[in-house]
């Protein structure tokens, strides 16, 4: 079957994925099942999302930020619901409003109502709780993705093979505060990506149930806020100045890949330390360990590094730092040395006033300067754009470097465009176009489409 013969294939497929989505209901307690037909949730009309562009995701953001009551804002935008929540932590406590925060507080007041209505039964429900019951602090969020693909241009020997594959990756994310201010973060997953769907960013278990990361982050003061975990794979409290949400594990790292610690073991413990200065401008820092080899270890990597960034309402910048010191092995001789690598990322975004014809752009340049013996630096870039509410979806492209571009190699890039279209708020299905040049002239080039569930 000829390549543009599967991509016909790949879509018609997704008609097999559509059971899941129904029989994923099935799986919700009978009182959630009762909270989603009651009527005060029917006479809510508007779930639509809050975007960065909207005024009032500004002024949410600027809100938080003046206050100091809530740093979990997701870059993408907010559902009413999430911005009706974060009102409701920032606003409790003050005796006065503002002309902005009245207007806040008009606009999404349906939801604070019905928010406070449901906080009143829940705390009702709490009280009746029996001892051995499952935590009332933990919460549960639900996630899987299923991908069908189609392959191109893949390099056998001196030939070009063609592939159609599936993969999935399903994952469990408990949080659990013990005091309001807390979290103590465990990821479950497992999946499999088959051996052509590495582009398409599923976690891969080999289909084994897996523990992803432990982490746990507290406050210290009012503007100091520190994670330590085990397995975190590079995960730290930074605020890289990137707002494209790419579909591929090739760019979605925004060009900023090792300076933001990600490390070559996926077992890596570390911790991390973010402090607000204040007026948009934050200050991260953090250190990751090679778990398995031992912390400090010279078998092992460590990472150790920092980031300034700012945000505006339309504009985001961050610079980064970090020293990789591994080990290595002469060309002559046994014994090991320290290998130093030093990192300076950059990122920027921008986004536009209002959505429409001019999409958000993205851009990050990473270099590498390593230490040692006929060492070469390296660098590595990222370009991409989103443009919102693209019909009922957002179209997404992006351009850069196919990994790192060592001194004296040929530059490889890769390119992707897609579409996310959401279905519902719990399913959405991503068509994407993704194209990496592996060696100079040889491309490998793949349509894949992305069905996604949260709940």
């Amino acid at each position: 079957m000829k390549l543009f013969q599967r991509l016909l294939v790949a879509p018609a497929a997704l008609g097999l994925l559509a059971p899941l989505a129904a029989n994923a209901t099935d799986l919700n307690f009978k009182d959630v099942s009762n909270y989603s037909s009651s009527e005060e949730i029917k006479s809510i009309t508007n779930f639509s999302k809050i975007l960065p562009t909207d005024w009032s995701y500004k002024a949410i953001t600027n809100l938080a930020r003046e206050r100091g009551c809530s740093s979990l804002i997701p870059r993408a935008g907010l559902s009413r619901y999430e911005a009706a929540a974060i009102l409701n932590s920032c606003l409790s406590d003050v005796a006065q409003l503002t002309e902005l925060e009245s207007r806040l507080v008009s606009e999404f007041n349906p939801e604070l109502s019905n928010l406070n209505g449901r906080i009143d039964k829940l705390e009702n429900q709490l009280e009746e709780f029996e001892a051995g019951s499952f935590s009332s602090t933990t919460s549960a969020s639900f996630g899987g993705n299923f991908v069908v693909g189609a392959k191109g241009g893949v390099p056998v020997g001196d030939t070009q093979k063609e592939t159609t594959q599936t993969g999935y990756d399903y994952s469990i994310d408990l949080t659990t505060s013990f005091t309001g201010e807390d979290s103590l973060d465990v990821t479950i997953i497992a999946g499999d990506a088959g051996t052509d769907l590495e582009e398409a960013d599923l976690d891969d278990t080999n289909d084994v149930l897996t523990l992803d990361g432990i982490s746990y982050t507290f406050p210290v003061g009012e503007k100091l806020t520190v994670m330590v975990g085990d397995n975190i794979d590079g995960s730290s409290l930074y605020n890289t100045a990137c707002v494209y949400d790419g579909i591929s594990d090739t760019l979605d790292d925004c060009g900023n890949a090792s300076s933001a610690f990600e490390t070559t073991d996926s077992g890596s413990v570390g911790f991390s330390a973010a402090y607000d200065l204040g007026r948009g401008y934050s200050a991260g820092f953090g250190y990751v360990a090679d778990g398995e080899n031992g912390v400090g270890s010279k078998a092992g990597q460590d990472i150790v590094g920092g980031q300034l960034s700012y945000n505006a309402d339309q504009y985001g910048l961050s610079l980064t730092y970090a020293i990789s010191e591994a080990s290595s092995n002469t060309s002559t001789a046994t014994e090991e040395y320290l290998l130093d690598t030093h990192y300076v990322g950059i990122n920027g975004y921008w986004l536009p006033a209002e959505t429409g014809l001019f999409p958000s752009i993205s851009y990050g340049y990473e270099t590498a300067d390593v230490e040692g013996p006929g060492e070469n630096g390296s660098t590595q870039w990222f370009l991409g754009a989103q443009w919102e509410e693209v019909g009922a979806g957002t179209l997404g492209a992006a351009i850069g470097s196919n990994g790192a571009i060592t001194e004296g190699t040929d530059e490889l890039q890769a390119y992707e465009v897609y579409y996310s279209y959401p279905i519902n708020d719990g399913m959405t299905i991503t068509p994407a176009f993704i194209n990496k040049e592996t060696s100079r002239d040889v491309y490998t080039n793949g349509f894949l489409v992305k069905t996604s569930f949260e709940f």
